[in-house]
């Protein structure tokens, strides 16, 4: 799985520098008329000398880079910056891309389960532009065609899982959230770096019918621990009546006890009770 992995990675790789190569073509396919305005651009610049020089500097930030437009096509070599960069009048024209991580909120999407479940769902999207050049040539607005793909990947994510999935396998369907949205956006130049599940809601009804089952739940558990409890009881009031069997006397031991159990509590009424052979001396005498 692993070497199954790089050699994907390495594919990817491959073909984003075949389209950073088409895309970066040479100075020459400006044409012949290209090169006299280019010529005449240069002229211009040494001949207003030293005024033209700041029109001709210019500077990026460190989280910036500068693609350079030449007669409209992109000039070859990399994009520029960070720092200072030259420029041809009337001829070049340039675009900043920002190269900072950028976040992105997923608006709540309802979302039908695989068990036939409404939910409303949301979540956030971490990406950063790898490739100033494929984000400025490949994709009018990547900002938004990123955000609007992170919205249909995660409806066609969910719509493959049951409910309780999506409840409990939230890292599993972020990281396969990142996979697809990495691959869709390879080649705009984007990177897409973690994806995270906000907040999964469920219907009121639904709330209600879950809550009165984890009820019912426990009242079961509850009432099963109360059996064992009697019947563990029940076996040590056994085990203690075969003690006492063996012991008549043990009996009025007992019984002192329950009598001084009860005196503790304050009673104004107790209850003695009598042995059955005492009972029956006395109906001898009748």
């Amino acid at each position: 799985m692993e070497e199954d992995g790089k050699e994907t990675i390495s594919i990817r790789e491959s073909k984003r520098r075949e389209r950073q190569a088409a895309l970066e073509s040479p100075d020459i396919g400006i044409g012949l008329c290209g090169w006299i305005i280019v010529g005449l651009s240069i002229l211009l610049m040494l001949a207003t000398l030293p005024l033209s020089i700041w029109m001709c500097i210019k500077i990026v930030k460190e989280y910036e880079r500068a693609i350079i437009f030449r007669l409209g096509r992109i000039l070859r070599g990399r994009a520029k910056g960070p720092g200072l960069f030259f420029i041809l009048p009337c001829t070049d024209n340039f675009i900043n891309v920002d190269m900072r991580t950028i976040t992105f909120d997923i608006p709540p999407q309802e979302v039908l389960t695989k068990d036939s479940v409404t939910v409303s769902v949301d979540g956030v999207v971490y990406y950063r532009v790898q490739n100033a050049t494929l984000a400025v040539a490949n994709i009018t607005n990547a900002d938004a065609a990123t955000s609007l793909l992170a919205q249909t990947t995660l409806r066609n994510v969910l719509g493959t899982k049951n409910l309780a999935e999506i409840l409990s396998d939230r890292e599993e369907i972020a990281h396969s959230m990142q996979t697809t949205l990495d691959d869709a956006t390879d080649d705009w130049g984007i990177k897409v770096e973690r994806v995270e599940i906000k907040d999964v809601k469920l219907p009121q009804q639904l709330q209600r019918a879950m809550a009165a089952e984890a009820e019912a739940s426990r009242e079961a558990r509850a009432k099963v621990i109360a059996a064992e409890g009697e019947m563990n009881a029940s076996r040590a009031l056994k085990e203690a009546s075969l003690v006492i069997a063996e012991s008549p006397s043990g009996l009025q031991l007992r019984y002192l006890q329950t009598l001084n159990t009860i005196a503790a509590e304050k009673n104004s009424t107790i209850i003695f009770p009598l042995p059955m052979d005492m009972m029956q001396a006395f109906m001898k005498r009748d």
